[in-house]
């Protein structure tokens, strides 16, 4: 069974805007922007779902191959992830002020 990622649920807020994700990182006193291709995965990690959901997303939506959505998808992931974006083990999925 594949790991489920997703969005951390503390002090992360975020909309979306003309295709892109603004977010508001309270935690780190920040503002980030996700681009239209990021943005499907963005969404996707927000209600939780597995790499290879991540890469079928990608690939579906920017009609790329999906080889390279899964390797688009490892360098997202590793990015929120030093980002301290995405939630830890256990940890519990994103309330209703998260989005």
């Amino acid at each position: 069974m594949s790991q489920v990622l997703r969005l951390r649920a503390e002090d992360l807020h975020w909309r979306s805007a003309d295709g892109e994700i603004v977010v508001l990182d309270l935690r780190e006193q920040r503002y980030l922007a996700v681009n239209s291709s990021g943005a499907p995965l963005w969404e996707a990690l927000a209600q939780g779902a597995s790499a290879g959901e991540l890469a079928i997303a990608l690939s579906t939506a920017c009609r790329i191959p999906l080889e390279r959505a899964r390797a688009d998808v490892e360098r997202f992931v590793a990015a929120l992830a030093a980002e301290s974006l995405l939630a830890g083990p256990g940890e519990a999925p994103e309330g209703p002020g998260g989005r």
